[in-house]
């Protein structure tokens, strides 16, 4: 009796791009360019293109500060999550398409096990 314990991956490598960084950030599968860094008002924004298979994405990372009391933090919470829906509504209809093709979502919609 043959029993496989553990399974096999086989990933496509793709080629780096002239903005990857070529150093640990790249994968496999995925590469990275430098982080591109804004600061103001005590927060950050951190923006990395992306490269996965063969979409290009924006991975976008904020911190902001937020007010001790709570439902003034509450309230900043609410405006960061209405701007960011604002962000990608913006960002998507520039170009739909994009993101039409991604129809393989074989996960969504399954029952848990």
């Amino acid at each position: 009796m043959r029993a496989r314990t553990v399974a096999r991956f086989r990933r496509v490598e793709t080629p780096h791009t002239d903005w990857c960084t070529r150093d640990h950030r790249c994968g496999v599968n995925e590469h990275r360019s430098a982080d591109i860094i804004a600061d103001a008002a005590g927060g950050r924004a951190i923006i990395t293109r992306v490269r996965a298979a063969d979409v290009d994405y924006a991975e976008i990372r904020i911190r902001v500060p937020l007010s001790r009391s709570e439902s003034a933090a509450r309230e900043q919470l609410g405006t960061a999550l209405h701007l960011c829906r604002e962000l990608l509504t913006a960002v998507a209809a520039i170009m739909p398409s994009a993101l039409a093709r991604r129809t393989d979502r074989w996960a969504i919609g399954r029952q848990a096990a």
